[in-house]
């Protein structure tokens, strides 16, 4: 496995997800929502290394962190600044930019670029630091959320506002079959790294001398295995509507991490806020038939007690279950 993930922030406090997913080549970093204190918690080399920031909504609790984010990466140059959200987060990120006195800026360097992700499109705009981020430039191509380890899907949820659920899932991996590879009298080699490369456009591959057809050879010795993958899941009414919507979208996801705001005897509760229970939680995690389901983003207005009453709610409906271990609940 090659996605590793680590939530940040506590229990009943801002929370926020930190993902890695490592090629064995590269490692590409992604963190979602950007809650108070969150990105604290992370090395300050990981906070430099990160590729995408993508926000859930834009509410106070999902938002407030940003400024330190922002502060230690405001004129990265040696990797594209990138945030994603739901519409109206180019404007939002424009007023955070411009929440500073720029008077020191003329000569220096550092481009952002937001996305607002629609239904059925996403608009670009482009900030830059030299210009004391005053100006949106429209960006006509819009960027992929897609990474060279990854491919991402963003559904939109309804919290009285566009609410962005994402599923990352890792690009299955063609591994060599030795077992094969020895049926057919062939040794390892440079080739090998030839062969795995789908974008290789050589019809043969010269094997010890031999030309041997690439796609024979593909067919014969490369076996395809899904890669790893995680949810991210918070702050939207999960209804019966819901729930039929993202389960086959999740379907065989290994990790999903979902909000546990409200134990189930408040479902009305939830329901008028657009919030979600355990047990719903729960339930969406058997429906969609993942592996694990870690809760997180607790209401505060729980006791200690209570919440690993609503763990155990939900394990009753999903064993596997769980609250991130470092909180030690």
């Amino acid at each position: 496995m090659s996605i590793k993930h680590r939530i940040l922030g506590t229990a009943g406090h801002d929370n926020a997800l930190h993902v890695e997913v490592d090629t064995g080549q590269s490692v590409e970093r992604l963190l979602f929502d950007c809650g108070e204190g969150c990105v604290t918690e992370l090395p300050f080399a990981d906070v430099l290394a990160t590729d995408h920031l993508f926000f859930s909504h834009l509410h106070m609790d999902h938002v407030a962190g940003f400024d330190s984010y922002f502060r230690c990466l405001f004129n990265r140059t040696t990797k594209p600044n990138r945030i994603w959200g739901p519409p109206g987060t180019s404007n939002t990120m424009q007023h955070r930019f411009q929440g500073f006195l720029w008077n020191l800026h003329d000569e220096m360097a550092g481009a952002w670029h937001v996305s607002d992700i629609h239904p059925q499109q996403i608009c670009t705009h482009r900030f830059e630091l030299g210009e004391a981020f005053a100006i949106a430039h429209e960006e006509p191509t819009p960027p992929t959320m897609d990474g060279m380890g990854y491919t991402l899907e963003v559904l939109t949820m309804d919290h009285r506002t566009p609410s962005l659920a994402y599923i990352v899932r890792e690009r299955p991996r063609s591994n060599l079959d030795m077992s094969r590879l020895a049926a057919l009298g062939l040794r390892p080699g440079p080739w090998v790294k030839q062969l795995k490369n789908s974008s290789a456009i050589a019809d043969t591959l010269l094997i010890d001398g031999v030309a041997h057809s690439t796609e024979e050879l593909r067919k014969a010795l490369l076996v395809e295995t899904p890669g790893d993958s995680i949810a991210y899941l918070t702050d939207f009414l999960l209804d019966e509507a819901a729930i039929d919507r993202l389960a086959p979208a999740l379907h065989g996801c290994r990790v999903m991490i979902c909000e546990g705001q409200y134990r189930h005897t408040d479902i009305d509760l939830a329901h008028k806020h657009y919030h979600m229970t355990t047990v719903l939680s729960a339930t969406l995690a058997k429906r969609a038939g993942v592996q694990e389901l870690t809760l997180f983003h607790l209401s505060s207005r729980y006791h200690r007690d209570e919440w690993l009453q609503m763990l155990q709610e939900a394990r009753h409906i999903f064993p596997n279950t769980s609250y991130p271990p470092h909180w030690g609940l």
